[in-house]
């Protein structure tokens, strides 16, 4: 249940990032009034994250399950 949560703001974190960086590049321009859009300021800290959210979920994904580490034991008792 963990695993899915942090996996979910991780994507989140990631879309949240590409939509900081297109704006700061102007090629989204939601909301018109948006202090966000043109802004270099905005590219360069929707790109850090976006990479740590990519980090995030490639780290949890990493990291085995509770039943993954039960089965693996049981596989090594058996041998």
């Amino acid at each position: 249940m963990r695993q899915n949560l942090l996996i979910l703001i991780g994507i989140l974190g990631f879309i949240a990032g590409v939509v900081f960086m297109l704006q700061g590049l102007g090629i989204l321009r939601a909301p018109i009034t948006s202090p966000m859009i043109g802004s270099q300021t905005w590219v360069v800290r929707g790109g850090i994250i976006a990479a740590l959210s990519a980090i995030l979920v490639a780290g949890v994904r990493l990291v085995p399950t509770p039943a993954e580490r039960k089965a693996a034991r049981r596989a090594i008792d058996r041998d």
